[in-house]
């Protein structure tokens, strides 16, 4: 069905199509009728008329795009929804969301989209900050780490001190760490086990047993032994996947979950609370990330300061029956 154009809504209300530009444009200054303008409001609605993308930018010199780059990142369940509620969020203030992966140059990609906000969710590259800012682009990125110059931030190594502070308070001395085997993943791993390392150390306990899971039991059946061996009764997981292969290594090995070894995983996906024993995980609140992200662009294309972050209601230990 071909697109709608306004020259179709002019046909259909009567009116030039400059007029009609007018009035979809909310131009101010121009001596359209109030009746003339309802009229065309009306065409408009009737033919199902939307303005092109394109034609505004034209127009304005600016996409109405929020252009999010993420690193070379798997995108997990986390990711996933905090994109999905961002599109959600800025969608409520005439926004778009363009994904690009970091796999691919950027600056080919803002030059031809023109955008009027660039979130990253690392760090970017002072060269590419400058030279989107110069070309009067927002910038704005998010981190890993506690940052004070993100727009909001979610410090990886809360994540493991939440769980080792957990398998500690819960009498475990000799824990283990299930990290995970694709390498992609380093940059959340590296700072979660060092949570774990930073916790134990707090309490007196020697540093988690360290060993990398495949999602499958054979791997994890290795892992479990190796624990055994050095007196593991607990494992912090990477995340849900590696905790349910873990799961499955221990009862590949003939031992139960948490009377032989209690698991810890983070994220809380839905097969966690299915798994027998169900799940406890480190959940993380995607929509107050989401939430907070599109605040701070809707502030920065608003020229107001940006508001306080609060990593704190991100985090949240959930407790079910495998530790």
């Amino acid at each position: 069905m071909p697109r709608v154009t306004s020259a179709d809504v002019a046909r259909e209300s009567g009116v030039s199509r400059t007029t009609v530009s007018y009035v979809l444009n909310d131009k101010h200054g121009a001596m359209i009728s109030e009746d003339t303008r309802q009229r065309v409001q009306a065409a408009a609605a009737r033919l199902g008329y939307s303005p092109s993308a394109a034609a505004r930018t034209l127009r304005s010199g600016r996409s109405d795009l929020v252009l999010c780059v993420l690193p070379n990142w798997p995108v997990g369940p986390v990711l996933d929804t905090v994109l999905d509620e961002l599109t959600r969020e800025l969608a409520e203030r005439q926004l778009s969301v363009l994904v690009h992966h970091g796999r691919s140059p950027l600056a080919e990609l803002w030059r031809a989209v023109t955008p009027r906000a660039v979130v990253g969710f690392t760090e970017f590259g002072a060269e590419d900050a400058d030279a989107m800012r110069r070309a009067g682009i927002q910038v704005l990125s998010t981190s890993l780490d506690d940052d004070p110059r993100a727009v909001f931030a979610v410090a990886q190594s809360r994540v493991g001190q939440l769980q080792a502070r957990h398998l500690a308070d819960t009498g475990h001395t000799r824990l283990g760490w299930a990290g995970p085997a694709e390498p992609r993943l380093a940059d959340f791993a590296v700072r979660r086990l060092t949570g774990v390392h930073t916790e134990c150390a707090r309490r007196g306990l020697a540093a988690p047993v360290v060993r990398d899971v495949d999602l499958d039991a054979d791997s994890a059946a290795d892992a479990v032994r190796a624990w055994r061996s050095a007196g593991v009764t607990a494992v912090a997981a990477y995340n849900d996947e590696v905790a349910l292969a873990v799961l499955a290594g221990v009862r590949a090995c003939g031992l139960s979950v948490p009377g032989d070894v209690a698991v810890v995983g983070v994220d809380d996906v839905p097969a966690g609370r299915l798994s027998d024993p169900a799940l406890t995980t480190v959940a993380q609140d995607a929509a107050v990330q989401a939430r907070a992200i599109a605040t701070a662009v809707a502030a920065a294309l608003d020229g107001s300061p940006p508001p306080a972050p609060d990593p704190a209601e991100v985090l949240r230990l959930v407790v079910r029956d495998s530790a």
